[in-house]
């Protein structure tokens, strides 16, 4: 009988890793989304959407479901799941591994303005007396740029926000990436953009503003990454998690180990 493997998903990492475990014998595949987007693509195997209640409800969950392993493929910045997912499977005595795409890591050419918050970017851009800004940041950051008075901004986004945050100047464009390096070439000179502002994702589908901006001598102000468990097993790609999967011990690598209470039902 298969045993089961959870991943905690949402990026594209997490869907080709679902639809090649899918493939291959040995494993039930249980996808867990957030829920924060609407009507998502459904993985390949099973899937579950919404929160498990914290760290004590994601071991209760992966002892009720007897879940032989998780990895974690959830978004560079949902750090609060990340580490989460270290402490419950640590409870309940599940290996766990981190899968996350590299960082992206600045050229020669380009301008970057490294900040860890939010609150950081916005004085970065106070700080460069930036114009034209564009933002390509989620939904739920915007309200940190609102009082950026001095500043003129393009917000890009999948789909439109009701109610909208309160800029003083902006103008708001609706779309989905991946994104073409000559689309985002003209966008920077058709809005005539002195500044960009984005998270540190890492990836190729969003990757292209970040060359346009450098052929343009455009600043980047960069959101580094949060930090996350340095004791989780990690890979840089879906091949190097399916050999972690492949090095697993039979159908389990905690089956030998002392029983944690949530294993033992209590």
């Amino acid at each position: 009988m298969p045993a089961n493997l959870l991943i905690l998903g949402g990026t594209t990492e997490a869907y080709d890793l679902a639809d090649r475990l899918a493939g291959r014998g040995g494993w039930h595949v249980i996808n867990s989304l957030a829920g924060r987007t609407a009507n998502p693509r459904l993985p390949a195997g099973e899937t579950r959407i919404g929160g498990f209640g914290g760290i004590e409800g994601l071991a209760r969950y992966l002892a009720e479901r007897s879940i032989r392993a998780v990895i974690d493929v959830t978004h560079p910045f949902a750090a609060r799941m990340g580490w989460n997912a270290a402490e419950g499977c640590r409870l309940a005595g599940v290996p766990l591994l981190r899968l996350e795409r590299p960082a992206w890591r600045p050229e020669p050419d380009d301008v970057w303005e490294p900040v860890e918050t939010w609150a950081g970017a916005a004085e970065a851009l106070r700080r460069l007396a930036a114009r034209r800004v564009l933002l390509a940041v989620g939904r739920q950051e915007l309200t940190h740029f609102t009082d950026v008075d001095d500043s003129w901004f393009l917000i890009r986004l999948v789909t439109p926000l009701d109610p909208k945050p309160a800029f003083q100047a902006a103008e708001w464009l609706y779309s989905r990436g991946p994104f073409a390096l000559d689309d985002e070439r003209a966008l920077l000179d058709t809005w005539t953009i002195d500044t960009l502002v984005c998270k540190n994702s890492g990836g190729e589908a969003t990757s292209a503003k970040l060359i346009a901006a450098r052929e343009r001598g455009i600043r980047v102000v960069m959101l580094q990454r949060p930090a996350r468990p340095a004791e989780v097993a990690r890979a840089a790609t879906v091949g190097e998690a399916l050999n972690w999967v492949d090095g697993l011990s039979g159908t389990s690598a905690y089956l030998d180990a002392e029983a944690s209470p949530y294993q033992r039902g209590v």
